[in-house]
């Protein structure tokens, strides 16, 4: 399989990216364990009650005292992106970028970097009236094939909202998981918060708002009724102040609902938000 995506993100991931980005992943989320597998840590000394079979008898001998070896539990993560496909993400962003193709680099992006440590990954969006799931996989190969899928379906009409793909989530899959929902501000704010919560029970949730363009410009494209809109409505001041006042309203009335379940959730204008130069 052809790696174009995964390749593309590789080249442009930096070593200061890696470390922000991974944040994302360690500071927002307490640990989630899969399996009991261990791996060696380090050396220190035998107190009364540690096992003997955990005795390292070579790095004694050459000790003045009898070490034993400390083991950390190998940290597996799930992986789930959900991800908005419907018909708003073909629009742009606030920077001009393409909503879709910005969703589908954070999502890349984020698979990238984590896996590193291991990790599984599944990728869930609509498909016309239907869901598509890829399941919980390792390899980077099973989000390649996933970004491509998406990628090609975003084409199309799609009609099922975050909600839907929810539903689908607390249906059909039993794991404990760190969920990142990647949508538009139409797409959040229209979340079924007791979903959200039924989510939140068990499972790290963080949301990803990929912004909308503004109405400036000499052409915007209505995505709903398939028009452009007229040229009276664009780079007129005191609308677009009026538009961004709404947003923020709406935005922040989304988050204060987000934070009583502990999800925060990031605006992202471009894919150099994920992986800054």
């Amino acid at each position: 399989m052809k790696m174009n995506h995964i390749n593309r993100i590789k080249g442009n991931v930096t070593i200061y990216a890696s470390k922000k980005t991974r944040n994302i992943l360690d500071g927002c989320y307490k640990s989630i364990f899969k399996g009991k597998s261990l791996n060696f840590d380090d050396l220190r000394e035998y107190v009364v009650g540690d096992n003997v079979k955990d005795i390292d008898w070579k790095a004694s001998a050459r000790s003045d005292s009898i070490l034993v070896k400390q083991y950390i539990a190998e940290r597996k993560h799930n992986i789930l992106f959900i991800v908005d496909s419907t018909v708003n993400m073909k629009g742009d962003t606030l920077l001009h970028e393409l909503k879709s193709e910005v969703a589908l680099y954070t999502a890349g992006t984020i698979a990238t970097l984590a896996n590193s440590s291991g990790d599984y990954f599944a990728f869930l969006y609509s498909k016309g009236d239907e869901v598509k799931y890829f399941p919980f996989k390792e390899q980077l190969s099973n989000i390649e094939l996933a970004l491509t899928s998406y990628e090609n379906d975003c084409l199309n009409e799609n009609n099922l909202t975050i909600n839907d793909l929810m539903d689908y989530v607390i249906n059909f899959i039993n794991k404990r998981m760190i969920i990142f929902i990647i949508s538009d501000l139409q797409g959040i704010s229209n979340i079924d918060y007791e979903k959200i919560k039924i989510l939140a029970y068990q499972n790290d949730i963080l949301i990803f708002n990929v912004s909308d363009t503004l109405l400036t410009g000499d052409k915007i494209f209505n995505l709903d009724n398939k028009k452009y809109l007229s040229k009276l409505f664009l780079n007129d001041k005191k609308l677009v102040i009026e538009e961004m006042n709404e947003r923020d309203k709406v935005y922040n009335n989304v988050q204060n609902e987000l934070l009583k379940y502990m999800i925060q959730m990031i605006t992202i204008d471009r894919y150099d938000d994920i992986v800054p130069k």
